[in-house]
């Protein structure tokens, strides 16, 4: 195994303990609560590229309503922090609880009018991930999934 896929592993078996955790003390919501354990295996994942990716929590509203998390290279950092304004160059993430379907809400008007604005939205239930880009019309399309549970009880 690379230093490369050992980090990643390593960020996906701690995002899953997290997970666990937050599911077990019984007083989590389902999207929310989850919140840290996703931002850390976006860092941990954003690590590994080149140039670094941070994940930034909270958006402000940018003309598109407040996304979840902003992924920003490593380049748009200044002392730490994102430029005031700046729109996050690897796109914007949209998260949604385990139970609710990943592929639904990478069709919706949300994940819609984030796309407008930042062109590339990564939708997530937590357990599926859906990356959504332009293609090459210009046109919105499902660039990539990935799926760790095929549903919220295997998960």
């Amino acid at each position: 195994m690379t230093a490369t896929s050992d980090k990643l592993a390593k960020a996906v078996e701690a995002y899953c303990v997290e997970l666990h955790r937050v599911r077990a003390c019984g007083g989590a919501t389902g999207e929310r609560s989850n919140y840290g354990p996703l931002a850390n295996l976006l860092s941990g994942v954003g690590a590994t590229l080149k140039p670094k990716v941070f994940c930034v929590g909270e958006l402000a509203n940018q003309g598109a309503g407040h996304p979840d998390f902003g992924l920003y290279g490593a380049r748009q950092l200044q002392r730490g922090s994102p430029r005031p304004g700046q729109l996050p160059e690897r796109g914007v993430v949209e998260v949604k609880s385990a139970n609710d379907d990943a592929w639904l809400t990478a069709a919706g008007q949300q994940v819609s009018r984030y796309w407008e604005r930042y062109r590339l939205v990564l939708v997530t239930n937590l357990r599926s991930f859906v990356l959504v880009g332009e293609d090459s019309g210009g046109r919105p399309t499902k660039l990539e999934t990935f799926q760790l549970a095929a549903s919220a009880e295997a998960f």
